[in-house]
């Protein structure tokens, strides 16, 4: 009779055992199949392309267009040109209307091209250093180089300035972010002071209000900040920086107020060098005014990256896979809070996504990765070019 009762109090606590992870497993049931088919549909995922090689498909994409049209004609080329820094490349120098806007944009944008000089065609080309893309689908296409767009523009996209200079000038970056080659030195050292059994379980972010989508996060973080650390720094765009000031000329008052509207009325909390993200295992990147620059500085840190919508990209996002390399977010984030505690229940499924994330930017998003985009995107481009390039005289030599 013993023997009865001790088998059943065994049975008992092992199915009492089981049941919560079996109850867990039902509960994320359905991030864990999206989980599996992305693993099943990618395969190896270990492979390290040449020369950018992974990124073809959007060269091609963005090029298409052009040559369905049979070339760019030099009224449509003239026609591009108030839309950006008009640049010229002739006999294997580099040359460039004497006014660009954004100086350290136009730097980082050249650093590029004067690497790759000697192997380059003749060819001009017409450069966007704003951050919004300029050839909408509304109309007829124009030969707009651009670093980021959705699919609504014709834009064709360049690696953007911030891969060395130009980037948003912060208290933690006061000359502005880029650099690449260094940074990703510089986050990886970090990352190694916080490996994943370190690092603190909440998601993190850090910025300014440069898009309401970010909202959510912010007042979530309010209400549990066990689960997320976010909140706005001082808007550095254009509406703070000029607007502001100019109210605040008047009316110290108005000042106040529009900033605490750039920060959900909550005071400016101080910038967070990317370095010091990767104490913590949940990123989030949301787009900006176009698409994010810190995107893929936050790979480095080994850390899980939470990416919202898909609307808005750079050359490189098309070959980074949700569930594969990140972790994707709805715009409206209104899956955020069960998205973190799918991930803090399910913490082998985050750390493998991390370390492919951080696998993939650091094996396929080197500089010379860029700069060999850079080299086979002019080539390209300049194939399509239907007419003699004349140097311009009062044009700049840029070395």
């Amino acid at each position: 009779m013993l023997q009865y009762l001790l088998l059943f109090l065994l049975l008992t606590a092992v199915h009492c055992t089981a049941e919560p992870s079996t109850r867990n497993s039902s509960k994320w049931s359905h991030y864990i199949q999206q989980y599996e088919n992305a693993i099943s549909l990618q395969g190896n995922t270990s492979h390290t392309y040449t020369c950018g090689g992974e990124y073809m498909g959007v060269l091609e994409s963005d090029l298409g267009v052009w040559r369905e049209r049979g070339g760019i004609k030099r009224e449509e080329f003239i026609h591009a040109k108030s839309k950006g820094v008009h640049y010229q490349i002739v006999n294997g120098k580099l040359y460039r209307e004497k006014d660009c806007l954004f100086s350290f944009r136009c730097k980082g944008v050249e650093h590029f091209i004067l690497n790759i000089i000697e192997d380059l065609p003749n060819m001009e080309l017409i450069i966007n250093v704003f951050d919004y893309p300029k050839s909408h689908k509304y109309h007829s296409p124009l030969p707009v180089f651009s670093f980021s767009k959705t699919v609504h523009y014709w834009d064709i996209m360049y690696p953007a300035w911030t891969f060395w200079s130009g980037g948003p000038a912060v208290s933690v970056e006061p000359t502005g972010l880029g650099r690449w080659d260094l940074k990703r030195i510089s986050i990886t050292k970090s990352a190694k002071q916080w490996p994943w059994d370190k690092k603190k379980s909440l998601l993190f972010f850090r910025g300014s209000r440069t898009s309401s989508e970010r909202d959510s996060l912010i007042l979530l973080s309010r209400d549990k900040p066990h689960l997320v650390d976010a909140a706005y720094t001082k808007n550095q765009a254009w509406r703070s920086s000029k607007v502001i000031l100019a109210f605040a000329y008047h009316c110290n008052a108005a000042l106040i107020l529009l900033t605490l509207q750039d920060t959900l009325n909550a005071p400016p909390a101080d910038e967070v060098k990317l370095e010091e993200h990767c104490q913590y295992k949940y990123l989030v990147n949301f787009r900006g005014v176009a698409a994010s620059f810190r995107f893929k500085h936050l790979f480095l840190c080994h850390s899980v990256v939470f990416h919202v919508g898909k609307e808005w990209i750079e050359f490189f996002y098309p070959a980074l896979k949700p569930w594969i390399h990140y972790v994707p977010l709805t715009t409206d984030t209104v899956d955020i809070q069960d998205m973190i505690d799918f991930v803090k229940d399910n913490d082998d499924i985050a750390k493998s996504i991390a370390v492919r994330g951080f696998e993939f930017v650091w094996n396929n998003l080197r500089p010379e990765d860029v700069e060999c985009y850079w080299k086979r995107l002019l080539i390209e481009y300049s194939k399509l070019l239907l007419w003699t390039v004349d140097k311009e005289r009062d044009y700049s030599l840029i070395s």
